[in-house]
């Protein structure tokens, strides 16, 4: 008699703890899904888009992704980001396109020379429904679902003595991203292209192993590159474009309407960095004259030339 009524009252704790947990739902199911955000930059364009973009997913899935951003390389160097979100362990990107170039060469066409007039009209390509339908899908067999892609700046030339003329630029080393459709045009000009992770591209320039750094100037002021070298010559050779890329593993297996809203803020995030960035880049010159720099502007016939 003993015995049964034990088995009852436990069979009641059982049936109780069951209902509770049917009810609450399962554990897993109330912890929030974690996104992990990287990009090997500091304080710049891209890593202001991150952290709006953190903020607009936590709002509007209240909480259910909880939203973690990982600037100036923390997850690793460029290449290991990349491989990371491509198996789903990051869980987005982002960076100049052509850093992406070893998953699809494709990638490198946004910085091809000459391709962009200016800053808005970068904007107005990346923003036309008939380029997002066609370079969105590139890297999507690979692992990347390409999301979002706004401007990042015009290209520069930093170096430790002044390049006032193109004729300047020959023999010198200068760092570039790892594309060829960059580094053939520094060779035309008579410089050697010598591609870096951006980690290791500051103690390089320290110790004279290069001479210079192509990149633009929101990057080179925000991460203090005037005090190693302190001239900045706009060429604006060709264009950066910063590109947001989410591992497709991960995406997919997100219920609807989180990948609806992940989809949707990323999109609205993005599109609505441009004139922010475009400031940016005008108060990043004057911090730099400030610190002691100096850019020079290389003028326009040259630049046709």
């Amino acid at each position: 008699m003993e015995t049964c009524r034990y088995r009852s009252a436990a069979g009641r704790l059982f049936f109780g703890a069951m209902l509770a947990a049917f009810v609450a739902g399962p554990a897993w199911a109330q912890s929030p899904i974690l996104m992990k955000l990287g990009t090997p930059t500091l304080n710049d364009g891209q890593h202001e888009f991150l952290k709006r973009l953190a903020t607009a997913i936590e709002k509007d899935t209240g909480g259910r992704i909880k939203v973690e951003v990982y600037p100036a390389s923390q997850l690793g160097p460029i290449p290991r980001e990349i491989e990371a979100v491509q198996l789903g362990a990051i869980q987005g990107f982002i960076s100049p396109a052509e850093f992406l170039e070893g998953v699809d060469p494709r990638f490198q066409v946004l910085s091809a020379p000459g391709i962009f007039k200016d800053m808005n009209h970068v904007d107005r390509v990346v923003k036309d429904p008939e380029f997002r339908k066609e370079f969105y899908k590139v890297g999507a067999q690979r692992g990347l679902r390409v999301s979002e892609a706004f401007l990042s700046g015009p290209t520069a030339v930093n170096t430790r003595k002044p390049v006032r003329h193109i004729a300047d630029l020959k023999g010198l080393k200068l760092r570039v991203l790892a594309s060829p459709i960059q580094m053939e045009p520094v060779k035309a000009l008579g410089a050697t292209p010598v591609p870096l992770s951006l980690g290791d591209v500051l103690p390089a320039l320290q110790q004279g192993a290069i001479d210079g750094v192509m990149s633009v100037m929101p990057v080179l002021a925000a991460m203090h590159y005037y005090d190693t070298a302190k001239y900045v010559s706009e060429t604006n050779l060709s264009y950066a474009v910063s590109t947001f890329v989410i591992s497709s593993t991960w995406f997919n297996h997100l219920p609807p309407d989180l990948q609806k809203i992940v989809n949707d803020d990323t999109l609205r995030v993005g599109d609505q960095m441009h004139p922010w960035v475009v400031d940016f880049y005008y108060a990043q010159k004057k911090v730099w004259n400030a610190a002691g720099g100096e850019v020079i502007a290389i003028s326009d016939e040259e630049r046709a030339k």
